[in-house]
């Protein structure tokens, strides 16, 4: 646990003594405390050039808000804090990575901030260029960063593929109807887990205008066409044979499987990796909006 600097520590002292805190809840007291807490470390900061204690200041602003679930400063607080940081040989690069650049990506991507998040990946890969772990470092940042490429809410997919019976698929020519995008696999044990829950919300609403669209990262077509039959399964699959380098699972930045992306009636994306009833309550529900 760190302790806090002096001046810190005074100024969160403040409002703690002299604050009532009308709450009947821990976590109420808790949230109100991250509130003064926020509120003070912004404060000091615009007061205090020291180095140190701004890293500290903004430290700990950034595991405040996280307490709060408030993700939206994040991401400026933790370009704050990069400015700080020593970029030369002796960077704390365990640092930059875990408590930067890792919440940096995260926050960013679930507040749609991923513009600034690409920006912000580029440039601390050209100022870690000449580090002699930069290439070690780039690949631990492009698997962070693939999270940015995922699609959000409102986001639209566009593709096209042949499938495994010949027929050919294209998304854009399938609005109107409720799509869910599964990227799997045979060999993935989550997805052959949550499989029955998908079967059996088609069954349940494939004739009221609901479909799924199987991407599948086998390498091997004869254990997928077996898989595909053996279940019943239906609906379309796209097989390229390159398992984590399927083209489609590349173009969307799939990181992880199952990834799975409902789509409305519009194109655009509602949910991501629904599971179980959730799966199924947000299907009925896209079903009945315009």
């Amino acid at each position: 646990m760190k302790l806090l600097a002096a001046p810190i520590l005074a100024g969160l002292s403040a409002f703690l003594i002299t604050s009532p805190l009308a709450a009947k809840t821990a976590l109420e007291i808790a949230k109100k405390h991250d509130l003064k807490k926020i509120e003070a470390l912004t404060a000091y900061l615009k007061t205090n050039p020291d180095k140190k204690e701004r890293d500290l200041a903004l430290d700990i602003l950034v595991d405040a808000n996280m307490d709060l679930g408030k993700l939206e400063p994040i991401p400026d607080l933790l370009a704050q804090r990069y400015e700080l940081q020593n970029k030369g040989p002796e960077a704390d690069l365990q640092l930059i990575v875990t408590k930067i650049i890792r919440p940096f990506i995260e926050s960013a991507a679930a507040t749609n901030q991923r513009d600034s998040a690409k920006d912000f990946v580029a440039r601390v890969k050209e100022d870690f260029s000449s580090n002699p772990q930069a290439a070690q470092l780039n690949q631990f940042i492009d698997q962070l960063a693939s999270e940015l490429y995922l699609p959000g809410v409102g986001d639209t997919m566009d593709f096209a593929f042949t499938d495994l019976r010949g027929s050919e698929v294209d998304l854009s020519k399938m609005r109107g109807k409720v799509i869910l995008i599964d990227f799997w696999a045979t060999w993935c044990g989550p997805c052959i887990a949550e499989m029955p829950t998908v079967i059996e919300v088609y069954n349940s609403y494939h004739d009221k205008g609901f479909d799924v669209v199987g991407i599948s990262l086998d390498e091997d077509k004869g254990a997928l066409k077996e898989f595909i039959k053996t279940n019943k399964m239906p609906w379309p699959q796209y097989f390229d044979g390159k398992g984590w380098a399927n083209e489609i699972a590349q173009q969307y930045g799939i990181g992880s499987i199952p990834a799975t992306f409902l789509i409305g009636k519009d194109g655009k994306v509602v949910a991501s990796n629904l599971r179980g009833k959730a799966l199924e309550e947000a299907v009925a529900e896209s079903l009945e909006g315009e």
